[in-house]
């Protein structure tokens, strides 16, 4: 099992970006042309490495490889994406790994990127941005280039990548300074851990309430240790956590409560499951169902939504109900959204700089909002 951890670290001790690695200091899959992009260095590195592995390492400064992290990217449909772009598409997985030395909201994406066939070429399957359907692209050092001719698929990297892949392997001691870190990092929210199958570790921490019979936790961090993978993290949701001797389950709650309300709809629900030959299966199901409210309602809080948006992009000071109420904008907007008001997005997306400028708990709840709105859509 490798140690996604040592693995980062390993890839940027090798050498610069080649035909199996790149690393960005973030990515945007929100906008058309961060879509775009992301999709083109899929289709290269799949198209340079038929037989491997190949990854991209996303939180990284380009000049000196220094770790500075990224928010939390917990797109389980991202694969959908893949599908709906790339003929042939590879397999991607992307993963959330922590650092010790980031803060607690932070991680280094890790995307893998796996070709299904060492035959066939992954081209676009359609227009999206500048590029256009049919294209191919390839790996020459560190930069997707488009090929518009016949190209051979070489296999030239899989000595290189399983020397990196086996130098990251797991081990006892790797895992026990795991558990630690996370023990020691998350004493102000109650941690615990649990092994399963005598082989996997899973930590995890939250504030602890109850309802009823059932615990919610909010402020969860969960991280599968033995590979050093964050699963969950979330400052806002609520999560119920269920296990028992194969299997770790976590249903996510989203508020989406009007009038300052709290009112929980359930989000996602994961499933790890533990076999007894060392493996893993992680299965992620949408369980959401949009919440109706009345629409004369929302015509309202939607015309104050735009309101406050007008004022802040000509830079006048809100009174003392739009500072309130500012604090619902994102959420109402989704609301407003899965309610039938389309242009709710865009003037979503349009708030994104406005919101960041205003106060970093607002940019906050501005993210979990398109996480939502990420989920939902991918699926």
């Amino acid at each position: 099992m490798i140690n996604k951890r040592l693995l980062i670290k390993n890839l940027l001790a090798h050498n610069d970006e080649n035909s199996f690695y790149d690393k960005k200091r973030k990515i945007d899959i929100s906008q058309r042309e961060g879509k775009a992009k992301f999709l083109k260095h899929i289709c290269a590195l799949s198209n340079s490495n038929p037989n491997n592995n190949s990854y991209i390492v996303i939180g990284v400064e380009d000049e000196d490889n220094k770790i500075v992290g990224v928010d939390f990217f917990d797109d389980s449909k991202i694969q959908n994406l893949i599908n709906a772009y790339l003929s042939n598409p590879p397999i991607v997985q992307y993963e959330n790994i922590p650092f010790p030395h980031l803060q607690d909201d932070k991680v280094v994406g890790l995307v893998t990127i796996r070709s299904k066939s060492n035959n066939e070429v992954t081209s676009l399957r359609r227009n999206i941005w500048k590029y256009y359907g049919g294209a191919v692209f390839m790996r020459e050092g560190s930069m997707s280039m488009p090929k518009v001719f016949d190209i051979e698929i070489k296999d030239l990297n899989s000595d290189i990548v399983t020397a990196i892949e086996s130098h990251a392997q797991n081990n006892i001691e790797h895992t026990l300074d795991g558990v630690f870190d996370f023990m020691n990092k998350r004493q102000d929210f109650s941690p615990q851990y649990k092994v399963f199958r005598e082989y996997f570790v899973v930590c995890w921490a939250g504030q602890r309430k109850e309802i009823g019979t059932v615990a919610f936790y909010s402020r969860v961090d969960i991280e599968l240790i033995n590979e050093q993978v964050r699963l969950f993290y979330s400052a806002l949701d609520e999560v119920s956590i269920q296990f028992d001797e194969g299997s770790f389950k976590i249903i996510e709650y989203v508020n989406l409560g009007l009038h300052n309300q709290d009112k929980y709809f359930p989000l996602e629900k994961t499933i790890i499951t533990f076999e007894n030959n060392a493996n893993y299966n992680l299965e992620t199901s949408l369980l959401f169902e949009p919440p109706q409210y009345d629409k004369k309602i929302l015509h309202h809080i939607y015309n104050a939504n735009n309101a406050i948006l007008k004022k802040l992009k000509k830079g006048i000071t809100l009174h003392k109900d739009e500072e309130r109420d500012i604090k619902n904008l994102p959420v109402t907007y989704l609301i407003c959204y899965f309610n039938g008001f389309e242009e709710a997005i865009d003037k979503l997306n349009e708030s994104k700089n406005y919101l960041k400028s205003y106060s970093e708990e607002i940019f906050s709840i501005y993210k979990e909002s398109i996480r939502i709105l990420r989920k939902v859509k991918y699926s």
